[in-house]
């Protein structure tokens, strides 16, 4: 090597796993190689990397050793904090005697994730129409000191005096969702630095500084999603970007693409401009709020195929009353408005989003889907998302630098495809959901394997005798199936299920037949259910989704793992529906392509809270015959780690007994 050749990929790789306390593998090498030569090629990969391979450094290694910036996407919380925390402070200080750089990091997410001074120190933009006034008010005054509201804003107060970030994941214990809003302000609502007395010191601008200084950033899936579809620039200019925890990008990116109307939130907009414009305008929105508001008391669930007629002419009404109050607002002021630029700034926010959901549906767009939902809590609600958002993608995300996408679930039933279509790289001829054949970006894929042995490590078991679930109703038999197996493992039983219904059905039907504890989801916070079922090996844990995609029980606690049903979803799901049937109209397979492309990804994920390190033992069992017996059950199947397989309900029960047994023995 000269002095001036960079250091070999195999030298930084061991340098940071010696510093982050691992051990080598080999897909992980494989994965740093594969990385560094897209970066290179400013090329694309999709990288699949099984549970235990350390993909964390596999790409972080690659990227820091390029020496352009890079910015690192995650979904999760969780995975956000251990990169800036735990692997990034580690594996630089392995890399600076080898880069002779010491490379800087940074995390940045939204403006509404960070304690805002103005609001804290200026107060709250008045809401109360009963008031007979615009304005602030002081919630710190407002809120009963006694009250848990009202310790958590005194709280934060002082924690405003402490923390360096002003990031409310640093504030512990946490608040609620209602006292953080009291602190904060989104993006829209958010005066600007230079005109804010509190630009200076503010905590969302120091952490956007930084990160335009750091060669790697770390941010969110939502953020990442704004910077592309919004063409406003919220990341700092980069060269490579990686996107980790990749099998929840689309859903992510849909939720930043979609918009909603409800009554609660139009008569929130109506209240905040009522004070602030003249009194026309806001008649108008008033009697168009009105309007929108009796009609959706009549609203029924479901996909809006063409607009009612008095829906249409109540949404026209919204659109130019907002629009109206958007131009009465930016060109009148009152003086008797205490700090009129905050009042102004959120009813201005409020007013465009009712204006901008509003146009979109009216314009009808054929690749938007329009539906109604209704909660027993929230009432009626008007929602429009894009009917895909592959070509948005296509568009936005793969220009002009090097993307790498990773998970441990990119390949469904045994190749990439699905994935890569629905992020918009698609192979040459294939068409997306909206019928579009795309001159797709190059990119290839890569599965680096885990190192564990999942042939030797688990059972897939598969109840081919049980009758086929039905949309609604008890399963009798798969109740008595679920007892038998949870009976056979002593506990250590994660309960995996489509649907909360179905949870709390089968906790309570077990806490009547077996003597050990049975934990359901919603019944304690999340944290605290996991710290339960892991520190006791009796115990089972029962839940839906977050369940699906959130649990690390490394060790003997978490030995079976139980999938009630086939999580498709629901067949009166207007947004998957449609997708569907875009891709049938278009000459595919829609049921496979989303259906069956939906199930795969949750039931990979949940398979996946089984083998977490090399010692554990177990069984995945899926209470649902058709995934052996149905044409699509091979595709299920090839989606989930390669365990063995059987469909022997006796030779389960041996097993479970066995690994029990064992288990017990090594606590002994």
């Amino acid at each position: 090597m000269t002095a001036s050749s960079p250091p070999p990929l195999a030298d930084l790789l061991h340098a940071a796993v010696t510093a982050v306390g691992g051990t080598e593998r080999p897909g992980q090498t494989a994965m740093v190689e594969a990385v560094a030569e897209a970066i290179d090629d400013n090329a694309h990969l999709l990288v699949q990397a099984g549970t235990g391979t350390g993909k964390s450094l596999g790409y972080l290694v690659p990227a820091i050793a390029h020496g352009e910036r890079v910015v690192v996407a995650t979904a999760t919380l969780a995975l956000q904090r251990q990169l800036v925390e735990r692997d990034l402070p580690r594996t630089v200080d392995a890399l600076h005697p080898l880069l002779r750089r010491r490379p800087e990091f940074a995390m940045l997410k939204g403006r509404s994730n960070y304690l805002c001074l103005h609001r804290l120190h200026e107060g709250v933009p008045q809401e109360d129409a009963e008031a007979g006034e615009a304005g602030l008010f002081d919630p710190f005054e407002a809120a009963e000191p006694t009250s848990k509201l009202g310790k958590d804003l005194l709280r934060m107060r002082d924690w405003a005096d402490e923390t360096e970030s002003g990031d409310r994941d640093d504030l512990t214990p946490g608040v609620s969702d209602r006292a953080w809003s009291q602190v904060s302000v989104s993006s829209r609502e958010c005066l600007g630095a230079s005109k804010c007395t509190y630009g200076a010191e503010c905590f969302a601008e120091a952490a956007r500084e930084r990160a335009k200084l750091a060669e790697v950033v770390v941010t969110n899936h939502a953020l990442l999603a704004i910077d592309a579809i919004e063409g406003a620039p919220v990341l700092p200019s980069h060269e490579v970007l990686i996107v980790d925890e990749a099998h929840e990008l689309v859903s992510r990116v849909t939720g930043v693409a979609s918009g909603e109307l409800t009554p609660g939130q139009v008569n929130r907009a109506v209240r905040r401009a009522a004070k602030l414009v003249n009194e026309k305008a806001a008649d108008a929105l008033q009697t168009a709020s009105e309007t929108f508001e009796r009609l959706m008391e009549l609203a029924l669930p479901g996909r809006l195929e063409e607009i009612p007629e008095d829906l249409g002419y109540a949404l026209m009404a919204l659109r130019d009353a907002a629009r109206t109050v958007i131009s009465a607002l930016g060109a009148t002021r009152d003086a008797s408005v205490q700090d009129e630029d905050a009042v102004r700034k959120q009813a201005l926010a409020s007013v465009e989003n009712i204006h901008q959901v509003a146009e979109r549906i009216v314009d009808g767009s054929e690749y938007d889907v329009v539906w109604y939902e209704r909660h027993d809590r929230f009432g009626a609600s008007l929602r429009v998302a894009p009917l895909s958002v592959s070509g948005l993608l296509r568009e936005k995300l793969f220009e002009d630098r090097s993307v790498v996408l990773t998970s441990a679930t990119l390949k469904l039933g045994g190749d990439f495809n699905g994935v890569a279509a629905s992020l918009g790289l698609f192979p040459e001829g294939v068409r997306d959901a909206k019928g579009e054949e795309g001159a797709a970006p190059p990119w290839k894929g890569l599965d680096v394997g885990s190192p564990f042995d999942y042939s030797k490590q688990g059972i897939l078991y598969v109840a081919k005798h049980l009758a086929q679930p039905g949309r609604e109703g008890s399963r009798s038999d798969m109740l008595d199936e679920l007892a038998e197996l949870v009976e056979a493992a002593g506990g250590r039983t994660l309960g995996l299920f489509s649907s909360m219904r179905a949870a709390q059905a089968a906790a309570e039907d077990l806490r009547g037949r077996l003597d050990m504890p049975i934990l359901l989801q919603g019944e304690e916070t999340l944290g605290e259910l996991i710290r339960t079922f892991a520190g006791d090996a009796r115990t089972c844990l029962f839940g839906t989704l977050s369940l699906w995609q959130g649990v690390d029980v490394p060790g003997p606690n978490c030995q079976l793992v139980v999938m009630d049903r086939v999580p498709f979803p629901r067949p009166d799901d207007p947004l998957m529906s449609a997708r569907q049937k875009a891709v049938e109209d278009a000459g595919g397979n829609g049921f496979m392509a989303v259906a069956a492309t939906h199930a795969a990804l949750l039931m990979a994920q949940g398979a996946g809270r089984l083998v977490r390190a090399s010692g554990d033992r177990g069984v995945v069992a899926v209470l649902d015959p058709r995934v052996e017996r149905a044409r699509y059950g091979s595709f299920l199947r090839k989606s989930m780690p390669d365990f063995w397989y059987t469909t022997d309900r006796n030779q389960v029960r041996r097993s479970l007994a066995a690994i029990d047994a064992a288990a017990k023995a090594a606590d002994a």
